[in-house]
């Protein structure tokens, strides 16, 4: 969490961010967001509190001097107030709107259930706007095994193992990079610190394993910096490889396999790895969930759509799909 979040907010919300990040296992990006949208809120409740001067600025408002006396007159008719503010005012989306009602959620159960500062939550029955669940965007199988195909140049063992295991094991971006040469074992598994610092385990099937294998051969193993020695992917600057980087890598070959500009990204080729599992593997979901390390059945449940030609074989295989009228 950056030093000028933790300057610039009140006792209580810096206590909160702190926990999250250091207890509950929180990702910096994720801490900023939850500053960023507890600031924006208490920007509105200062506002029409007329606790700051009504002509202020929104965005210069300053937050330093919300206390637990002040949150405790907060309402749930507050709340909602403050997301059609949002909505109307502000032109956030369901989505946007969404995320900000997880995150007041989050911040007053940690009020009432961490620090028994509130006697009572008022985001308790808090309903969050309807979202559009929009299926998630993948690569088909075709254009996959195009993407490994368009692996070349100095580094090719080293791209076709990091677009493998994006794949094959539906790795995060920070996931894939936070590797340790330690982390592939001599049993085919692979260890993984995903979200909220929880370790998990991950077959390699044939393809990982050979991919791996044949990197590991050309590793760099000379003049590594020696904080990044034990990672297992290193750049061209003898570095623990780089999240910018990785993102350039398989940018550049999307364009080469003709897949550029169509919106996909390292995110994607993790949606693109559980969807085939699901799809041609027919993975169960509760499996899949364990596989990519979702923390509730309900974020892995994205996956389970159907293509057309599920739907056609559906219907194709009713056994009545034969009967023809005799008459």
């Amino acid at each position: 969490m950056k030093y000028e979040i933790l300057q610039s907010c009140p006792n209580i919300i810096r206590d909160f961010l702190t926990y999250n990040e250091t207890i509950k296992g929180k990702s910096s990006l994720s801490v900023e967001g939850y500053y960023l949208d507890l600031q924006s809120f208490f920007r509105y409740i200062l506002l029409v509190r007329g606790l700051v001067d009504s002509k202020s600025e929104f965005s210069e408002i300053e937050i330093n001097t919300v206390s637990i006396d002040l949150i405790k007159t907060i309402t749930i008719s507050d709340l909602y107030a403050y997301l059609v503010f949002c909505k109307n005012e502000r032109g956030n989306n369901a989505a946007t709107r969404a995320r900000k009602t997880s995150t007041l959620r989050i911040f007053f159960k940690y009020l009432c259930e961490q620090t028994h500062q509130l006697d009572s939550n008022p985001a308790l029955m808090l309903e969050s706007p309807k979202v559009k669940q929009s299926l998630p965007k993948h690569l088909t199988l075709e254009d996959s095994i195009e993407l490994l195909n368009s692996v070349d140049g100095p580094n090719q063992k080293r791209d076709f193992c990091i677009l493998t295991l994006f794949l094959n094991c539906g790795l995060r971006l920070a996931e894939l990079c936070s590797l340790n040469v330690g982390n592939i074992k001599p049993d085919g598994t692979m260890t993984v610190i995903g979200k909220g610092n929880k370790e998990r385990l991950v077959y390699l099937n044939d393809a990982c394993l050979n991919a791996v294998k044949e990197y590991l051969a050309v590793r760099p193993t000379e003049d590594i910096n020696f904080a990044d020695r034990n990672a297992l992917f290193i750049s061209r600057n003898h570095r623990r490889i780089s999240n910018k980087t990785v993102q350039h890598i398989v940018k550049t070959y999307l364009e080469k396999a003709g897949l550029g500009g169509q919106g996909f990204s390292t995110h994607k080729l993790r949606h693109t790895a559980a969807t085939l599992m699901y799809q041609h593997g027919q993975v169960d979901i509760r499996v899949l969930k364990d596989i990519l390390g979702h923390s509730n059945l309900g974020t892995t449940q994205i996956y389970t759509h159907v293509s057309d030609s599920q739907i056609k074989n559906a219907i194709d295989s009713n056994p009545l799909s034969n009967v023809k009228n005799k008459k």
